[in-house]
């Protein structure tokens, strides 16, 4: 079975909401500093301001007090724990609590889905049927053995084909999303067998309908 509360691996371009807390309220504020905020597209097609640490394309932020660290390749559990051993071996807080996260987890569905679209998730775990729920789920056209999952590792583009019609959907790793993962369902054969049809018959259509237009007019006269 997949892991039920999976833990998301940070990503270049992420942005990060990170709160230090301890029992020094005053050098918490030092932590918890306002920062610049970063403009995202969100599932509005319109730009949204996040305030947050952004992964930088080197995979890294920057943080008060500790500089620049490692970000990207890390699930949340491990960058929290790493922040906690710096603050706590350079005794800048006692038992300093870290917490993090994502703000602009999303997820895109395209293809033969009700309302194809970006998809925000604050809660950051979303399954692969959710995503398509949140779309619209399929139309009737949809191919539901074949859906395609692009995703992102290592800088490098992965495709999975995956098949929602058996049960060991449930326990693919696919079946929760990452983000930035895009889903796109593709039509089946009736789909595409009544494509073609219609590209086939439109011209004899619009041809016929000319024709009779030709007639009307002359007979007019």
């Amino acid at each position: 079975m997949p892991n039920d509360n999976p833990d998301p691996i940070i990503q270049k371009g992420d942005i990060l909401n990170i709160t230090v807390s301890s029992l020094n309220p005053a050098e918490n504020a030092i932590y918890n500093a306002p920062i610049n905020s970063v403009t995202s597209a969100n599932n509005s097609n319109s730009i949204a301001n996040l305030t947050g640490y952004l992964v930088t394309p080197e995979g890294r932020i920057t943080f008060p007090v500790l500089g620049e660290m490692k970000a990207a390749g890390l699930n949340k559990k491990q960058l929290r724990d790493q922040i906690v051993n710096e603050l706590t071996t350079k005794q800048l807080l006692l038992n300093p609590v870290v917490t993090i996260r994502i703000l602009n987890f999303r997820v895109t569905v395209l293809g033969e889905v009700g309302r194809p679209s970006v998809i925000d998730v604050p809660n950051e775990k979303i399954s692969l049927l959710e995503a398509i729920g949140f779309a619209g789920d399929m139309t009737l056209y949809a191919k539901r053995d074949n859906v395609l999952l692009i995703r992102s590792e290592e800088g490098k583009k992965i495709t999975r084909r995956i098949n929602l019609n058996t049960d060991e959907l449930f326990s693919s790793p696919y079946y929760y999303l990452k983000s930035n993962d895009i889903v796109y369902v593709e039509s089946n054969k009736a789909k595409v067998q009544s494509t073609s049809r219609s590209n086939t018959l439109l011209p004899i259509l619009l041809s016929a309908l000319a024709f009779v237009a030709i007639i009307v007019d002359r007979v007019a006269y």
